[in-house]
């Protein structure tokens, strides 16, 4: 995930400084309101849940993107080895909660977890991804942060995801049936102690060797980023790993399940298409259990009204910020990268369980073998377009 740079030399928005952060401040309350009818006061920690990781996702710069790009073109480390701790630092949190689910019921708080199988269809998909977010400037998360930070052209990325998903619902039946393996969960196969070591082996091994990669290229780590301020940012890795880990701990003692993000963008372009007089409700993907959710407020849905929660929350920290600046005028490459990379990151994503997000963190922090396979395939993915944007110059 990467915030667009901004050029002097190109107009944008003029707004006073705390207009982005009223209006980040009333969307809130107004999502707050909506979805309270459908959940009460499980829906409006949800929203605020979502807030919350906006806020850490756009003062930390935390992502997958660019981390992703600069360990294969430049041999930087420091954000590979950032989203190694938040892996580890989270399942050492949500193991216990998963593999004690039951006691934890007993106080009224949910656990739940994604453990899904991993075949041809979410290898295709995952590596589609991977492509997608280094054309598209940003993977699940990271589009939601940049459009809220006040990026024009993420927007023209998220209306293209919002196409690739709605056409991976469409599309999603042919991949069926093809060669997949079985789920895997870590926590019911090793149990609670060894799910834990497994995990920290495998984050402690990339740790290492992302550490080794930069050492050997450079001779020396790049400093580590600095807290500025905590209402202001920019925030250190460690601030937002604190953030980011509490999001996903929270979500799943909220909701029952883990953080997702691109499930929600399948739902609006249904919805958007549905109202548009497209019969999606014929389509096998939102026929069934999932027609209501079609059919329903958009504010029913928990994934959504988290995305809603994290645009306004990435608003309000520009805002803090003082970074919210929308350009006026994007030029053509930049709008076809956008369109490409956004459909390219939302067909994947419905191949392939989800984004970065729901699919990659959501599923290793389940203790599913899925979320590492994601991850490896959208990690190829990811390292084949960003060596060929470096090499014609993008």
């Amino acid at each position: 995930m990467t915030a667009i740079d901004i050029q002097p030399e190109r107009p944008t928005l003029s707004l006073p400084p705390v207009a982005p952060l009223v209006l980040a401040v009333v969307g809130v309350a107004l999502v707050c309101v909506m979805a309270f009818p459908f959940g009460q006061w499980r829906y409006v920690i949800a929203v605020c849940i979502g807030t919350l990781a906006g806020i850490g996702l756009y003062h930390a710069a935390f992502g997958f993107t660019a981390a992703w790009r600069r360990i294969v073109t430049e041999r930087r480390s420091q954000g590979l080895r950032a989203q190694m701790v938040l892996l580890a630092v989270t399942c050492l949190l949500t193991f216990p909660i998963i593999a004690y689910g039951s006691q934890l019921s007993e106080l009224g708080l949910r656990s739940g977890a994604w453990v899904l199988p991993f075949g041809v269809t979410a290898m295709v998909g995952s590596f589609l991804f991977g492509m997608g977010m280094q054309l598209g400037g940003g993977c699940g998360s990271g589009t939601l942060f940049t459009v809220g930070g006040g990026s024009s052209r993420m927007v023209i990325t998220l209306f293209a995801f919002i196409a690739g998903s709605l056409i991976g619902t469409w599309n999603l039946p042919a991949w069926r049936g093809l060669p997949r393996l079985e789920s895997f969960s870590l926590i019911k196969s090793f149990g609670l102690p060894g799910a834990v070591v497994t995990i920290l082996l495998i984050t402690g091994g990339i740790w290492v060797i992302a550490r080794h990669i930069e050492l050997r290229a450079h001779g020396a780590l790049e400093p580590r980023r600095q807290t500025g301020s905590y209402v202001g940012g920019p925030w250190s890795h460690g601030l937002g790993i604190a953030a980011l880990a509490l999001v996903c701990v929270a979500t799943i003692l909220t909701l029952g399940r883990p953080w997702g993000i691109t499930s929600g963008f399948a739902l609006w372009g249904a919805k958007i298409a549905h109202f548009a007089g497209v019969d999606v409700l014929s389509w096998p993907y939102w026929s069934g259990g999932r027609s209501a959710a079609v059919e329903r407020s958009v504010f029913a849905n928990t994934t959504s009204i988290m995305n809603f929660g994290i645009i306004f929350g990435a608003m309000a920290a520009a805002a803090l910020a003082g970074k919210f600046a929308p350009l006026l005028r994007i030029g053509w490459r930049e709008i076809a990268t956008a369109i490409i990379g956004g459909l390219l990151m939302g067909y994947g994503a419905r191949l392939a369980y989800g984004c970065n997000i729901g699919a990659y963190l959501g599923g290793i922090v389940s203790g599913s073998l899925h979320g590492w396979l994601w991850g490896i395939f959208a990690f190829a993915g990811s390292s084949v377009m960003a060596k060929w944007k470096s090499r014609v110059g993008l």
